[in-house]
């Protein structure tokens, strides 16, 4: 247990002593929070600066993030009305970027926070800034979120379906979807 806190301590330090305050410094307005007191420390963004924030990050030498390994989805929502009483989250989305730099062999976890329905109306996607224009793996990750948790990913050179059927309606991940009983003739359930 010794060793997984002593190895895990110098990241703390990296991102308290080093990341967060060139963050603050280059985004005063963009960096919303650092949450440090989970077992994966992470930075929050605002969603119009993911981006740019990133761009830094794989630019600035201090830093070089230069791999996305992946980006995730999570939906914050209960469906069931006796359960969202007790549900202690607003109802939004959030995107997950994990983030790794080849050459100093350390990882960075950046999250942002999304409404449901962009403008507050039901159908309407909510919008944040593609990164796929600064690291390419970020071409399928985004398309999964888009078809199966209805982000739109804005400056996406071809945002499209990438495993659903291109006229598949709505998305199915997310948690108030309700799966059509019959697709093409298919029945579904």
């Amino acid at each position: 247990m010794a060793e997984t806190e002593s190895s895990e301590q110098p990241e703390l330090s990296w991102l308290e002593g080093t990341v967060l305050p060139a963050l603050e410094k280059s985004f005063p307005e963009e960096i919303v929070g650092c949450t440090t007191e989970v077992l994966d420390p992470w930075i929050e963004v605002r969603p119009e600066s993911i981006a740019s924030v990133c761009r830094f990050l794989r630019d600035d030498p201090e830093f070089h993030m230069d791999m996305l390994t992946n980006i995730s989805a999570v939906d914050y929502f209960e469906p069931d009305p006796k359960k969202a009483k007790r549900f202690k989250y607003d109802p939004h989305l959030e995107l997950v970027y994990h983030l790794w730099s080849t050459h100093s062999k350390r990882r960075l976890i950046l999250k942002l926070m999304l409404p449901r329905w962009k403008n507050d109306q039901a159908g309407q996607l909510p919008e944040v800034p593609s990164v796929n224009s600064i690291w390419r793996t970020a071409d399928w990750h985004e398309r999964e979120i888009y078809d199966l948790m209805g982000i739109f990913f804005l400056g996406h050179p071809h945002l499209r379906r990438i495993l659903c059927p291109e006229d598949w309606v709505g998305h199915p991940l997310r948690k108030d979807y309700e799966m059509p009983l019959e697709y093409h003739g298919i029945r579904n359930r």
